[in-house]
Parts: structure tokens; sequence; C-alpha cells
């Protein structure tokens, strides 16, 4: 068995690593000429995501820009996309006007969404995940377009499967997944009625170290907390194969649009994972209720066996995540909520 990769130590590691070029991401841009626009560049995946763009774009030899489009409510995630090279421009793209002022491009990653403070102002989340797609398709008629969903539009599903694949019935539980449903029937009334070439991507979930489904658990076993049982299967990625696996859907994008799963092939037991954190850092593990008979889940075994298996498998990356919150790494104070079974966030 080949030996895992050196854990990240650092943030300035860990943000190579989340941004580094595949081997098959390199192989799927070199056939998709022009610049890449990504529109809300600015949360959790969209920096590391503009910079594996751009790091892949270098090493194929092509002066293509990379153009980054957010609030960039954080002056220091704009600094640091500039410095490694992605054009960013400072947008609130529901403004009158944003949208036109942009630039062309003919490939496209939509990112832009709400999720949390969905419960405390709903009419805001409408408007960013609905309003907004139709108006940026509108915008980029042409463009060869990767749409970020979520396994949220997906019912509960028995616990005992593998998990709705992408010819399963949707059925959005609380009105983030609903509003996340309509910006897909958006974007695929976009691609029927223009011929816009899209992919729309349903991710469950991407795991940084400094944040994600595993870092919630093992920092509540770190810190002797009781972790819910309730929603007691997940299904998690290593953030940076997300990115490379996403931006290789531009090339999946049809006329009208294909859907994908993406996430890990595994399902994993919440109950399994605290207690091997539990083993890890020598601590008691506090659990808390039982599992239900159902969970959210995903089946992403179609995508997975086009583009390959993840570069981070799970166990390695139980390990970095495991390593990352012995030694005090920084996080970014985002819990997933992973374990809310009401669709409220």
């Amino acid at each position: 068995m080949p030996t895992a990769p050196p854990a990240p130590r650092t943030d300035t590691e860990l943000e190579d690593r989340l941004s580094q070029p595949t081997v098959g991401l390199l192989e799927t841009l070199a056939q998709l000429p022009g610049d890449l626009l990504v529109l809300g560049a600015g949360g959790k995946m969209g920096p590391s995501l503009a910079r594996m763009a751009r790091r892949a774009f270098q090493e194929l030899g092509r002066a293509d820009r990379v153009l980054a489009v957010s609030r960039f409510g954080d002056q220091a995630v704009r600094a640091a996309l500039d410095a490694s090279g992605v054009a960013t421009v400072a947008a609130d793209l529901l403004a009158e006007g944003a949208l036109d002022a942009l630039p062309e491009a003919p490939n496209l990653v939509f990112m832009a969404g709400q999720k949390f403070g969905t419960s405390g102002s709903p009419a805001t989340t409408w408007a960013m995940n609905a309003l907004l797609p139709m108006l940026a398709a509108r915008r980029y008629p042409a463009a060869r377009t990767v749409v970020f969903s979520t396994g949220n539009v997906y019912p509960l599903w028995p616990a005992a499967s593998a998990g709705p694949t992408e010819a399963d019935p949707v059925g959005p539980v609380g009105e983030y997944a609903m509003s996340c449903l309509a910006r897909e029937r958006l974007y695929e009334h976009a691609s029927l009625t223009r011929g816009t070439p899209v992919a729309i991507v349903r991710l469950n979930y991407a795991v940084d170290l400094r944040y994600g489904v595993l870092v919630d658990i093992a920092r509540r076993v770190h810190a002797g907390e009781p972790v819910p049982l309730a929603m007691g299967y997940a299904n998690v990625l290593w953030q940076g194969d997300a990115n490379a696996m996403a931006l290789q859907c531009l090339a999946l994008a049809t006329s009208p649009a294909t859907v994908v799963n993406l996430t890990g092939p595994e399902k994993l037991s919440v109950r399994a994972v605290a207690e091997a954190f539990a083993r890890r850092f020598g601590k008691a593990v506090r659990l808390e209720g039982t599992e239900a008979p159902d969970a959210l889940l995903s089946d992403a075994s179609a995508l997975l066996a086009r583009l390959g298996p993840p570069t981070v498998p799970l166990a390695t990356l139980l390990e970095w995540v495991a390593g990352w919150i012995e030694q005090g790494g920084r996080l970014l104070a985002k819990p997933t909520r992973f374990e809310a079974r009401d669709g409220r966030f």
C-alpha cells in the first residue's frame, strides 16, 4: 500500500494542498480553452477552487485568465487571490447592472448562494439561490457552466442504502433546499431554452481541515462535547478533490443540463467516526441519541466511475483532521450543521 502523503501542518501548506491541480483536471482543462469566470468565489470553497484553476492554467502554459467575483467582505481573501494570479472583481451580484459589467468568459462556475441564515432571512436566501441564478444564466447564455448545488435537494434516504442516485426523485426539506432546487430548475430552463451547456453538481460534504463534517465531529470529541447521532450517516470528500472534480464537470456540461452527485465513495457512520477520533485522542466519547433510520446521503458512483477515485482517501483524511485538531490548527468556526434533520439553517 502506498504511503499516505504528509499531512498539511500550516495554513500555507493546507492552502497549497487544496489548490493543487490533479492529473485529471489538467487533462480536462487542456481541452477547454478560454477564460474561466467564478461567480461567488469568496466563500469557503471558492478561493481554493479559483487558485487551483489558475495553477492548472499555468502548468498548461495558458495565458487565459481566472476571474473570481465576490463581494469580498474579507479583504485578506481577495489579496491572497490577487497574489496568486487570479483576477478579482468585487461586486454585489444582485445589484443593478453588476452582472452586465462583468467580462465575457466561455467557461463559468456558479458558486454564489446562501445557506446559513436562511431561517432568519429566507427572502435573501431565495434571492441568492433562485433570482441570481436566473439572472446569471440570462447574462451568460453561451458559457459552458458548472452550477454548484447540494445533496440537500434529496429527501432523507434509508440509511441502509448507498443513498440516492441522480435518477432518484428529489424531495427538498426546508427553504434552503427548496431554493437550491429552484436554482437547478432555472439553470435547466436556461439550458433547454437557450442551449446553455450546463452541469449541475450536487455536493455533499467538502472537508477542509478547518471546517467540515469530520472537523465538527473531531472538535466535539476532543473538547469532550456530545456528538449527536440522529443524523447517523454522511458522505464527505476532501475539498481539493471536490474542487478538481467540480472543475472537471465543465467537460460534462450539456444541453439539456447534466446532473451529477459529487461526494466520496463511502457512507460514514457518525458513531464509528466519533469512536475512532476518541481512540486517537485518548478521550472518552460522549454520544447523544440514536441513529434515525434515514439520513442525508448521496451516491456519487456514476461520477467517480468517470473521473476516478478521490486522490485523498478517507483514511488519510481522517488522519489529517485528527492531527490538525491535536495541534490546535486554526478553525473557521463555521459548523456544517450536518446534524440538522429539519432543513433549517
